[in-house]
Protein backbone atom coordinates (compact mmCIF):
# COMPACT_ATOMS: atom_id res chain seq x y z
CA UNK A 1 0.00 0.00 0.00
CA UNK A 2 0.95 3.67 -0.35
CA UNK A 3 0.25 5.44 2.96
CA UNK A 4 0.52 9.16 3.68
CA UNK A 5 0.92 9.86 7.41
CA UNK A 6 0.33 13.41 8.64
CA UNK A 7 0.97 15.09 11.98
CA UNK A 8 1.72 18.55 13.34
CA UNK A 9 4.62 17.31 15.50
CA UNK A 10 7.66 15.46 14.20
CA UNK A 11 11.42 15.56 14.87
CA UNK A 12 13.17 17.71 15.90
CA UNK A 13 10.14 17.89 18.21
CA UNK A 14 9.48 14.58 19.95
CA UNK A 15 6.27 13.84 21.82
CA UNK A 16 4.01 10.81 22.13
CA UNK A 17 2.18 11.43 18.87
CA UNK A 18 5.36 12.16 16.91
CA UNK A 19 6.73 8.89 18.26
CA UNK A 20 3.54 7.17 17.08
CA UNK A 21 3.96 8.49 13.54
CA UNK A 22 7.60 7.38 13.44
CA UNK A 23 6.64 3.87 14.53
CA UNK A 24 3.79 3.69 12.02
CA UNK A 25 6.17 4.72 9.25
CA UNK A 26 8.93 2.30 10.25
CA UNK A 27 6.62 -0.67 10.66
CA UNK A 28 4.70 0.00 7.45
CA UNK A 29 8.03 0.15 5.61
CA UNK A 30 8.99 -3.16 7.24
CA UNK A 31 5.74 -4.66 5.93
CA UNK A 32 6.77 -3.62 2.41
CA UNK A 33 4.55 -0.55 2.06
CA UNK A 34 5.53 2.87 0.73
CA UNK A 35 5.23 5.79 3.16
CA UNK A 36 5.24 9.56 2.89
CA UNK A 37 5.09 11.62 6.11
CA UNK A 38 3.71 15.15 5.71
CA UNK A 39 4.62 17.54 8.54
CA UNK A 40 5.20 21.28 9.12
CA UNK A 41 8.57 22.73 8.21
CA UNK A 42 11.08 23.38 11.01
CA UNK A 43 14.13 25.62 10.55
CA UNK A 44 17.45 23.95 9.74
CA UNK A 45 16.10 20.39 9.71
CA UNK A 46 17.67 17.63 7.66
CA UNK A 47 15.49 14.56 7.26
CA UNK A 48 17.31 11.26 6.96
CA UNK A 49 14.70 8.52 6.94
CA UNK A 50 14.00 5.44 4.86
CA UNK A 51 10.70 7.06 3.87
CA UNK A 52 9.86 10.38 2.25
CA UNK A 53 9.26 13.35 4.57
CA UNK A 54 7.23 16.13 2.97
CA UNK A 55 7.68 19.43 4.82
CA UNK A 56 5.19 22.23 4.22
CA UNK A 57 5.25 25.90 5.38
CA UNK A 58 4.58 26.64 9.05
CA UNK A 59 4.72 29.42 11.61
CA UNK A 60 6.07 29.31 15.14
CA UNK A 61 3.47 28.52 17.80
CA UNK A 62 5.69 26.32 19.98
CA UNK A 63 5.33 28.52 23.08
CA UNK A 64 1.56 28.28 22.81
CA UNK A 65 0.84 24.69 21.84
CA UNK A 66 4.25 23.00 21.90
CA UNK A 67 4.77 22.64 18.14
CA UNK A 68 4.72 24.65 14.92
CA UNK A 69 1.40 25.20 13.16
CA UNK A 70 1.43 24.14 9.53
CA UNK A 71 -0.15 26.15 6.73
CA UNK A 72 -2.08 23.50 4.81
CA UNK A 73 -2.83 25.40 1.58
CA UNK A 74 0.20 24.50 -0.51
CA UNK A 75 0.22 23.32 -4.12
CA UNK A 76 3.54 21.49 -3.92
CA UNK A 77 2.01 19.00 -1.47
CA UNK A 78 -0.77 18.24 -3.94
CA UNK A 79 1.77 17.70 -6.70
CA UNK A 80 3.77 15.38 -4.44
CA UNK A 81 0.66 13.30 -3.72
CA UNK A 82 -0.14 13.04 -7.43
CA UNK A 83 3.21 11.34 -7.88
CA UNK A 84 2.80 9.19 -4.76
CA UNK A 85 -0.78 7.95 -5.46
CA UNK A 86 -1.76 7.28 -1.80
CA UNK A 87 -4.22 4.54 -0.89
CA UNK A 88 -4.80 6.09 2.56
CA UNK A 89 -4.27 9.43 4.26
CA UNK A 90 -3.85 8.96 8.01
CA UNK A 91 -3.85 12.13 10.12
CA UNK A 92 -2.77 12.10 13.76
CA UNK A 93 -3.62 15.73 14.64
CA UNK A 94 -7.03 17.43 14.35
CA UNK A 95 -5.64 20.79 13.21
CA UNK A 96 -3.51 21.54 10.14
CA UNK A 97 -2.68 17.90 9.43
CA UNK A 98 -6.31 16.87 9.11
CA UNK A 99 -7.15 19.91 7.03
CA UNK A 100 -4.17 19.09 4.82
CA UNK A 101 -5.56 15.55 4.45
CA UNK A 102 -8.91 16.96 3.35
CA UNK A 103 -7.23 19.38 0.92
CA UNK A 104 -5.22 16.54 -0.62
CA UNK A 105 -8.30 14.29 -0.81
CA UNK A 106 -10.06 16.86 -3.00
CA UNK A 107 -7.23 16.73 -5.59
CA UNK A 108 -5.83 13.20 -5.13
CA UNK A 109 -8.78 11.11 -3.87
CA UNK A 110 -8.21 8.48 -1.16
CA UNK A 111 -9.89 7.79 2.20
CA UNK A 112 -8.86 9.91 5.19
CA UNK A 113 -8.39 8.19 8.56
CA UNK A 114 -8.01 10.30 11.69
CA UNK A 115 -6.69 9.10 15.06
CA UNK A 116 -7.68 11.00 18.21
CA UNK A 117 -4.68 10.86 20.54
CA UNK A 118 -4.87 13.76 22.98
CA UNK A 119 -7.43 16.03 24.63
CA UNK A 120 -6.88 19.01 22.37
CA UNK A 121 -9.38 21.15 24.29
CA UNK A 122 -6.96 21.36 27.23
CA UNK A 123 -4.10 22.56 25.03
CA UNK A 124 -6.46 25.04 23.36
CA UNK A 125 -7.59 26.40 26.75
CA UNK A 126 -3.98 26.79 27.78
CA UNK A 127 -2.98 28.60 24.58
CA UNK A 128 -6.03 30.84 24.14
CA UNK A 129 -7.38 32.65 27.20
CA UNK A 130 -10.45 33.95 25.39
CA UNK A 131 -13.43 31.60 25.84
CA UNK A 132 -14.76 32.75 22.48
CA UNK A 133 -11.52 31.74 20.75
CA UNK A 134 -11.48 28.45 22.66
CA UNK A 135 -15.02 27.58 21.51
CA UNK A 136 -14.29 28.62 17.93
CA UNK A 137 -11.14 26.51 17.81
CA UNK A 138 -12.74 23.42 19.40
CA UNK A 139 -15.71 23.64 17.04
CA UNK A 140 -13.35 23.96 14.08
CA UNK A 141 -11.44 20.87 15.21
CA UNK A 142 -14.64 18.83 15.57
CA UNK A 143 -15.78 19.87 12.08
CA UNK A 144 -12.40 18.79 10.79
CA UNK A 145 -12.67 15.37 12.46
CA UNK A 146 -16.24 14.80 11.27
CA UNK A 147 -15.09 15.39 7.69
CA UNK A 148 -12.78 12.34 7.85
CA UNK A 149 -13.84 9.01 6.34
CA UNK A 150 -13.04 6.98 9.45
CA UNK A 151 -12.17 8.03 13.02
CA UNK A 152 -10.00 6.01 15.38
CA UNK A 153 -9.43 6.58 19.10
CA UNK A 154 -6.60 5.12 21.17
CA UNK A 155 -8.78 3.98 24.09
CA UNK A 156 -12.38 3.82 25.26
CA UNK A 157 -11.68 6.83 27.46
CA UNK A 158 -10.48 8.77 24.42
CA UNK A 159 -13.73 7.96 22.66
CA UNK A 160 -15.80 9.21 25.57
CA UNK A 161 -13.78 12.40 25.70
CA UNK A 162 -14.20 12.99 21.97
CA UNK A 163 -17.97 12.59 22.41
CA UNK A 164 -17.90 15.15 25.24
CA UNK A 165 -16.38 17.70 22.86
CA UNK A 166 -19.34 17.42 20.49
CA UNK A 167 -18.31 14.67 18.09
CA UNK A 168 -21.35 12.57 17.08
CA UNK A 169 -19.93 10.18 14.48
CA UNK A 170 -18.71 6.60 14.73
CA UNK A 171 -15.25 5.67 15.92
CA UNK A 172 -13.09 2.56 16.27
CA UNK A 173 -10.71 1.82 19.18
CA UNK A 174 -7.19 1.16 17.86
CA UNK A 175 -4.59 0.78 20.59
CA UNK A 176 -1.09 2.20 20.28
CA UNK A 177 1.94 0.05 20.97
CA UNK A 178 5.45 0.58 22.30
CA UNK A 179 8.79 0.33 20.55
CA UNK A 180 10.60 -1.19 23.53
CA UNK A 181 11.35 -4.91 23.54
CA UNK A 182 9.69 -6.92 26.29
CA UNK A 183 12.72 -7.53 28.50
CA UNK A 184 14.56 -6.00 31.42
CA UNK A 185 17.17 -3.34 30.55
CA UNK A 186 20.85 -4.22 30.63
CA UNK A 187 21.73 -4.70 34.33
CA UNK A 188 25.22 -3.21 33.94
CA UNK A 189 23.77 -0.05 32.38
CA UNK A 190 21.18 0.15 35.15
CA UNK A 191 23.86 -0.24 37.80
CA UNK A 192 25.96 2.53 36.21
CA UNK A 193 22.94 4.84 36.11
CA UNK A 194 22.12 4.22 39.76
CA UNK A 195 25.73 4.94 40.69
CA UNK A 196 25.67 8.14 38.59
CA UNK A 197 22.76 9.51 40.59
CA UNK A 198 23.74 8.02 43.95
CA UNK A 199 20.69 5.74 44.12
CA UNK A 200 21.13 3.34 47.03
CA UNK A 201 19.62 -0.07 47.61
CA UNK A 202 16.72 -0.01 50.03
CA UNK A 203 15.62 3.52 49.11
CA UNK A 204 12.68 3.37 46.66
CA UNK A 205 13.05 5.19 43.36
CA UNK A 206 9.92 6.63 41.76
CA UNK A 207 9.91 7.73 38.12
CA UNK A 208 7.99 9.99 35.76
CA UNK A 209 8.70 10.19 32.01
CA UNK A 210 6.90 12.54 29.64
CA UNK A 211 6.10 16.15 28.89
CA UNK A 212 6.54 18.23 32.02
CA UNK A 213 3.07 19.74 32.15
CA UNK A 214 0.87 20.28 35.18
CA UNK A 215 -2.02 18.48 33.52
CA UNK A 216 0.02 15.28 33.67
CA UNK A 217 -0.89 15.03 37.36
CA UNK A 218 2.49 16.25 38.57
CA UNK A 219 1.08 18.48 41.31
CA UNK A 220 -0.64 15.47 42.87
CA UNK A 221 2.59 13.48 42.53
CA UNK A 222 4.68 16.17 44.24
CA UNK A 223 2.12 16.72 47.01
CA UNK A 224 1.98 12.97 47.67
CA UNK A 225 5.78 12.77 47.77
CA UNK A 226 5.85 15.76 50.13
CA UNK A 227 3.48 13.93 52.48
CA UNK A 228 5.68 10.85 52.24
CA UNK A 229 8.71 12.97 53.13
CA UNK A 230 6.97 14.58 56.08
CA UNK A 231 6.11 11.10 57.36
CA UNK A 232 9.83 10.33 57.47
CA UNK A 233 10.01 7.99 54.45
CA UNK A 234 13.13 8.28 52.32
CA UNK A 235 12.86 8.03 48.51
CA UNK A 236 14.14 9.47 45.25
CA UNK A 237 11.99 10.88 42.47
CA UNK A 238 13.38 10.97 38.92
CA UNK A 239 11.46 13.26 36.55
CA UNK A 240 12.54 12.81 32.92
CA UNK A 241 11.34 15.13 30.17
CA UNK A 242 10.89 18.67 28.97
CA UNK A 243 7.85 20.89 28.71
CA UNK A 244 6.38 24.31 29.24
CA UNK A 245 5.80 23.79 32.98
CA UNK A 246 9.21 22.31 33.80
CA UNK A 247 10.58 25.36 35.61
CA UNK A 248 7.34 25.75 37.59
CA UNK A 249 7.43 22.08 38.57
CA UNK A 250 11.02 22.42 39.81
CA UNK A 251 10.07 25.50 41.84
CA UNK A 252 7.08 23.70 43.31
CA UNK A 253 9.26 20.77 44.38
CA UNK A 254 11.36 23.29 46.29
CA UNK A 255 8.24 24.86 47.79
CA UNK A 256 7.07 21.50 49.20
CA UNK A 257 10.61 20.80 50.46
CA UNK A 258 11.53 17.72 48.44
CA UNK A 259 14.16 19.22 46.11
CA UNK A 260 16.91 17.16 47.76
CA UNK A 261 15.02 13.99 46.84
CA UNK A 262 14.22 14.97 43.22
CA UNK A 263 16.34 14.40 40.13
CA UNK A 264 15.21 16.37 37.07
CA UNK A 265 16.56 15.05 33.77
CA UNK A 266 16.09 16.58 30.31
CA UNK A 267 14.15 14.64 27.69
CA UNK A 268 16.04 11.55 26.54
CA UNK A 269 15.74 10.71 22.83
CA UNK A 270 17.99 7.64 22.91
CA UNK A 271 15.44 4.88 23.41
CA UNK A 272 17.88 2.33 24.82
CA UNK A 273 19.21 4.93 27.27
CA UNK A 274 15.63 5.73 28.32
CA UNK A 275 15.00 2.04 29.03
CA UNK A 276 17.80 2.23 31.58
CA UNK A 277 15.88 4.87 33.57
CA UNK A 278 12.85 2.60 33.71
CA UNK A 279 15.11 -0.21 34.85
CA UNK A 280 16.61 1.93 37.63
CA UNK A 281 13.20 2.68 39.20
CA UNK A 282 10.92 0.75 41.53
CA UNK A 283 7.62 2.34 40.49
CA UNK A 284 6.34 4.54 37.66
CA UNK A 285 4.10 7.43 38.76
CA UNK A 286 1.54 8.46 36.16
CA UNK A 287 -1.40 10.25 37.80
CA UNK A 288 -2.67 11.84 34.59
CA UNK A 289 -6.31 12.12 33.61
CA UNK A 290 -5.25 14.12 30.53
CA UNK A 291 -3.68 11.26 28.59
CA UNK A 292 -5.98 9.16 26.48
CA UNK A 293 -3.66 6.17 26.25
CA UNK A 294 -0.52 6.43 28.35
CA UNK A 295 2.10 4.85 26.10
CA UNK A 296 4.66 5.44 28.85
CA UNK A 297 2.75 3.01 31.09
CA UNK A 298 3.28 0.30 28.45
CA UNK A 299 6.92 1.35 28.10
CA UNK A 300 7.36 0.88 31.83
CA UNK A 301 5.62 -2.50 31.62
CA UNK A 302 7.95 -3.56 28.80
CA UNK A 303 10.86 -3.02 31.22
CA UNK A 304 9.17 -4.87 34.09
CA UNK A 305 8.21 -1.69 35.95
CA UNK A 306 4.76 -1.35 37.49
CA UNK A 307 2.79 1.91 37.51
CA UNK A 308 0.65 3.86 39.95
CA UNK A 309 -2.34 5.23 38.01
CA UNK A 310 -5.60 7.05 38.56
CA UNK A 311 -8.66 4.87 38.86
CA UNK A 312 -10.88 5.02 35.77
CA UNK A 313 -8.33 7.02 33.80
CA UNK A 314 -7.70 6.07 30.18
CA UNK A 315 -4.13 5.11 31.08
CA UNK A 316 -5.52 2.56 33.56
CA UNK A 317 -7.68 0.73 31.01
CA UNK A 318 -6.95 -2.99 31.08
CA UNK A 319 -5.21 -2.88 34.47
CA UNK A 320 -6.18 -4.48 37.77
CA UNK A 321 -5.28 -3.03 41.15
CA UNK A 322 -2.48 -4.88 42.96
CA UNK A 323 -2.15 -7.27 40.02
CA UNK A 324 -0.50 -5.37 37.15
CA UNK A 325 -0.81 -1.79 38.45
CA UNK A 326 -1.60 0.25 41.56
CA UNK A 327 -4.74 2.37 41.31
CA UNK A 328 -5.45 5.44 43.43
CA UNK A 329 -7.97 8.26 43.62
CA UNK A 330 -7.18 11.65 42.16
CA UNK A 331 -5.89 13.31 45.33
CA UNK A 332 -2.54 13.48 47.15
CA UNK A 333 -3.80 11.64 50.24
CA UNK A 334 -4.76 8.54 48.27
CA UNK A 335 -1.47 8.55 46.38
CA UNK A 336 0.56 9.11 49.55
CA UNK A 337 -1.21 6.25 51.32
CA UNK A 338 -0.36 3.87 48.46
CA UNK A 339 3.27 5.00 48.35
CA UNK A 340 3.61 4.62 52.11
CA UNK A 341 2.34 1.07 51.92
CA UNK A 342 4.64 0.20 49.03
CA UNK A 343 7.68 1.60 50.84
CA UNK A 344 7.15 -1.21 53.35
CA UNK A 345 6.39 -3.82 50.67
CA UNK A 346 9.01 -3.44 47.91
CA UNK A 347 8.47 -7.04 46.85
CA UNK A 348 4.92 -6.13 45.84
CA UNK A 349 6.21 -3.45 43.45
CA UNK A 350 8.47 -6.07 41.86
CA UNK A 351 5.67 -8.64 41.51
CA UNK A 352 3.28 -6.12 39.94
CA UNK A 353 6.02 -5.01 37.55
CA UNK A 354 6.61 -8.60 36.45
CA UNK A 355 2.90 -9.13 35.76
CA UNK A 356 2.70 -5.79 33.94
CA UNK A 357 5.44 -7.00 31.61
CA UNK A 358 3.54 -10.17 30.74
CA UNK A 359 0.00 -8.72 30.66
CA UNK A 360 0.17 -5.08 29.51
CA UNK A 361 2.84 -5.21 26.81
CA UNK A 362 1.71 -4.45 23.26
CA UNK A 363 4.27 -3.89 20.51
CA UNK A 364 4.12 -1.35 17.70
CA UNK A 365 4.55 -4.21 15.24
CA UNK A 366 1.28 -5.75 16.42
CA UNK A 367 -0.45 -2.37 16.64
CA UNK A 368 0.52 -1.28 13.12
CA UNK A 369 -0.28 -4.70 11.67
CA UNK A 370 -3.85 -4.34 12.95
CA UNK A 371 -4.00 -0.78 11.57
CA UNK A 372 -2.69 -1.93 8.20
CA UNK A 373 -5.34 -4.65 7.97
CA UNK A 374 -7.94 -1.95 8.55
CA UNK A 375 -6.31 0.27 5.91
CA UNK A 376 -6.75 -2.53 3.40
CA UNK A 377 -10.43 -2.96 4.27
CA UNK A 378 -11.08 0.78 4.00
CA UNK A 379 -9.23 0.97 0.68
CA UNK A 380 -11.08 -2.05 -0.71
CA UNK A 381 -14.42 -0.57 0.36
CA UNK A 382 -13.54 2.69 -1.37
CA UNK A 383 -12.40 1.03 -4.60
CA UNK A 384 -15.52 -1.16 -4.70
CA UNK A 385 -17.81 1.81 -4.16
CA UNK A 386 -19.01 0.63 -0.74
CA UNK A 387 -17.30 3.60 0.93
CA UNK A 388 -18.09 7.06 -0.37
CA UNK A 389 -15.49 9.68 0.49
CA UNK A 390 -16.74 12.55 2.61
CA UNK A 391 -16.14 15.23 0.02
CA UNK A 392 -17.57 18.28 1.68
CA UNK A 393 -19.93 20.60 -0.19
CA UNK A 394 -17.90 23.54 -1.37
CA UNK A 395 -19.59 26.01 0.95
CA UNK A 396 -19.03 23.76 3.98
CA UNK A 397 -15.40 23.18 3.04
CA UNK A 398 -14.62 26.87 2.79
CA UNK A 399 -16.72 27.64 5.85
CA UNK A 400 -14.28 25.52 7.83
CA UNK A 401 -11.34 27.30 6.21
CA UNK A 402 -12.93 30.62 7.20
CA UNK A 403 -13.41 29.40 10.77
CA UNK A 404 -9.78 28.32 10.97
CA UNK A 405 -8.59 31.58 9.47
CA UNK A 406 -10.72 33.57 11.94
CA UNK A 407 -9.09 31.77 14.85
CA UNK A 408 -5.62 32.55 13.52
CA UNK A 409 -6.50 36.16 12.68
CA UNK A 410 -8.11 36.89 16.03
CA UNK A 411 -5.24 35.22 17.84
CA UNK A 412 -2.38 36.57 15.74
CA UNK A 413 -1.40 39.17 18.33
CA UNK A 414 -1.23 36.43 20.92
CA UNK A 415 0.89 34.27 18.60
CA UNK A 416 3.26 37.16 17.86
CA UNK A 417 3.74 38.00 21.53
CA UNK A 418 4.77 34.41 22.19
Amino acid sequence: MNVCLLNDSFPPLIDGVANTVINYAENLMAFGDKVTVAVPQYPDVTDNYDYEVLRYPSFNTTKLVGYRAGYPFIGSAVNAMKGFHPDIYHSHCPAASTFMSRTLRESVPAPVVFTYHTKFDIDIARALKSHILQDMTCNAMIKNIEACDEVWVVSNGAGKNLRSLGYHGDYRVMNNGVDFPRKSPDPDAVRELREQYGLKDGIPVFLFVGRIMWYKGLRTVLDALSALNEAGKDFRFMCVGSGQDRDDVIRYADKVRITDKCIFVDAIHDRERLRTYYGAADLFLFLSDFDTNGIVVREAAACGLGSMLLRESAAAEGTENFRNAFLVDDNPASAAAMLTRLCYEPQMMKAVGDRAMSELYFSWTDSVRIARDRYEQISDDYKSGKLKLKHQPEDSFFEFAADLNSVFERGKDLFSRN
